[in-house]
């Protein structure tokens, strides 16, 4: 991923509660052009055997492009963190973030959730932030094993925590709808650093809270 602007945001004096260092995070996929897209989708539709004069499929190759390049565009965010004044030293999780990506060996989707947690150094993470983190990785052609530790090792080199940990819970449309047709299946994934894989306590704790261990 691709990082700019890695700017102090300007504070009122004598308030460092309010202090935060926004780091924005634009993802490396380059842009999409949706009218080459769009003639591509076409080709690829008619090679199937599709009958694109109809009135329900005429603008088919038009929607899918966009369909594509939205599921495979991370947006852009600012990644603000805080000092822990607090001394905050556990753990901070966010459960069922949604999560879609793109199987690349077959780009059909996954659906799924992510739980994300981290325990806190010297700065506390935007509540919304741990979903932006997710959208980012998870935008573009993807492996749910791959996904799982990238999240995991970004949060880990910005923030610097005592442990960060990631389970991705998710099904696979390339296994239920195709091939061995597993409906219901779901594939779960995990990823952890730092205390959260060292200490048996901190990481069954983890595991429990996210519901990894049923």
């Amino acid at each position: 991923m691709t990082l700019a602007d890695h700017r102090p945001v300007p504070t009122q004096s004598g308030d460092r509660r309010r202090a935060a260092d926004p780091l924005h995070v634009v993802g490396d996929h380059p842009s999409a052009d949706l009218p080459v897209a769009e003639r591509a989708a076409a080709d690829f539709l008619r090679a199937l055997g599709l009958d694109l004069d109809s009135d329900g499929m005429a603008d088919t190759p038009r929607r899918m492009a966009a369909a594509y390049a939205e599921l495979l565009t991370p947006r852009e965010f600012n990644l603000t963190t805080f000092p822990n004044e607090e001394g905050y030293d556990e753990l901070v999780l966010a459960r069922d973030i949604p999560i879609r990506s793109m199987c690349e060996h077959h780009l059909l989707p996954f659906i799924g959730v992510a739980h994300v947690g981290y325990l806190p150094a010297g700065r506390i993470l935007g509540l919304s932030k741990l979903a932006r983190v997710v959208e980012l990785f998870a935008h573009g052609p993807q492996v749910q094993e791959r996904l799982t530790k990238q999240i995991a090792d970004w949060l880990d080199r910005q923030l610097s925590p005592r442990g960060v940990g990631v389970v991705i819970e998710a099904e696979h449309l390339c296994m239920t709808l195709r091939g061995v047709q597993a409906t219901g299946s779901r594939t779960l994934t995990s990823a952890l650093t730092g205390t959260l894989r060292q200490d048996p306590r901190s990481r069954a704790e983890f595991l429990t809270l996210t519901g990894a261990t049923r």
